[in-house]
């Protein structure tokens, strides 16, 4: 490598930085504490990559200056908020019109019409 390309090689790592620092990911480093907001981890060194910024509207392009659409969450808590969110009205099972009615099939839905009480 000759000195023209170490040149532009140090100027497009130095512009990678910066840009990096500008990021929403450095932002939310910079303005809040290194710990996980679910589970209160603290994160520091190294480890510093495992904290994650979470959108909190789940849109990764609302990203005010003020933050309030972020929190740092570890991977694993950052893993399991999407999943929540991608699992949302799946969990619940069915019909809300009719509370307490199942939409699977219940063999004993009619066994107290086949039961008769015995005389006393």
């Amino acid at each position: 490598m000759d000195a023209a390309q170490k040149a532009r090689t140090l100027a497009e790592l130095h512009r990678d930085v910066e840009r990096r620092q500008k990021s929403y990911r450095e932002r939310a480093l910079a303005m809040y504490p290194h710990v996980c907001a679910s589970c209160a981890r603290e994160f520091e060194g190294a480890r510093l990559r495992e904290l994650t910024v979470h959108h909190k509207d789940h849109n990764h392009d609302n990203n005010p200056p003020d933050g309030s659409n972020w929190e740092l969450l570890c991977i694993y808590c950052h893993d399991h908020e999407h999943e929540k969110y991608l699992m949302a009205g799946h969990g619940g099972g069915g019909d809300e019109s009719q509370p307490g009615k199942s939409v699977l099939f219940n063999p004993f839905d009619k066994l107290d019409g086949l039961v008769k009480p015995e005389d006393k």
